[in-house]
């Protein structure tokens, strides 16, 4: 039973490759503009402390984790583009997956493209973050993003619930457990 607006492999493909575009574009244009247009590492007040600009370059992952090993968030930044490439041509037949996917992998490329041409360098580079909301601490530490992390968090976030509700790739649905074994057991009465 399908579920979701079904795509053939082309169709599905190209929306995935639109919308990732669109999203490294929108990442990598809103970078450049932070990098000519905001101070470095000062605070920018937009809306108070609700939201705030702050111009930094982190060398690490999420909350600049792990700045000693930039190498392997690069490596695994660039495993997760090749596996949504392949899930796109090989599996993904469904709208709802299509778009997750194209906007996941659009933020992947966004800081993906920053570790691989930004300084220091080649596979090293830091990913330019500029979005601040004081009021968002996490882990201990303030929250500081671009485009790119606001589509991956939410694009995860969106795999997981397409995943809880038992959507397929293909756009069938898994059934939930209580009615398949609702049927064996009237089956097993019959």
């Amino acid at each position: 039973m399908a579920s979701h607006t079904r795509l053939n492999g082309p169709a599905a493909g190209t929306l995935v490759a639109i919308l990732a575009a669109v999203v490294l574009a929108a990442d990598q244009f809103t970078k450049h503009l932070a990098l000519e247009g905001l101070p470095y590492q000062r605070e920018v007040p937009v809306l108070g402390d609700f939201f705030q600009l702050y111009l930094t370059k982190n060398p690490g992952a999420a909350f600049s984790l792990g700045t000693g090993v930039t190498w392997v968030f690069t490596l695994a930044l660039a495993a997760v583009a090749v596996t949504v490439i392949v899930l796109a041509i090989r599996s993904v037949r469904t709208r709802s997956w299509a778009i997750v996917l194209g906007l996941l992998l659009g933020g992947v490329l966004g800081n993906l493209t920053d570790r691989l041409f930004r300084e220091p360098g080649f596979p090293e580079g830091h990913v330019i973050d500029f979005i601040h909301t004081p009021w968002m601490w996490l882990w201990f530490r303030p929250a500081i993003y671009n485009v790119a992390d606001i589509f991956i968090v939410t694009m995860m976030i969106s795999v997981a619930l397409l995943v809880v509700v038992g959507i397929r790739f293909d756009g069938t649905r898994d059934r939930p457990a209580a009615k398949d074994d609702a049927v064996e057991t009237a089956d097993a009465d019959a």
